[in-house]
């Protein structure tokens, strides 16, 4: 029974960051998903795939790991990487590349 401890990334859906300040605790699959036959159902005997616990800070989430006896693997955030660039750059005479409307 390993656990997966990571701050979640938002959704391609998303442009802000909500959900993605807290720490998530999973549990990894001990058994493989299998796809029902008749109505092609994907299903899994596995119960701790459905549980997910939510902390505010990693070292909360790494505390109750070690405290219960769960493996962990603890997965850190990249952030990501910003260049600033004004809008009058988009303008400039020196710009790399084609600016057309």
């Amino acid at each position: 029974m390993v656990a997966r401890i990571y701050k979640p990334t938002r959704t391609a859906m998303q442009s802000g960051n909500a959900r993605t300040k807290l720490w998530v605790l999973d549990y990894e699959p001990e058994q493989p998903r299998l796809v029902e036959p008749l109505m092609g159902y994907t299903s899994s005997g596995d119960m701790k795939s459905q549980v997910r616990l939510r902390f505010d800070t990693k070292e909360e989430a790494v505390a109750y790991a070690e405290r219960h006896g769960i493996a962990y693997q603890l997965h850190e955030p990249q952030e990501p990487a910003r260049r600033r660039m004004a809008y009058s750059d988009n303008f400039s005479f020196r710009r790399i590349g084609q600016w057309t409307h």
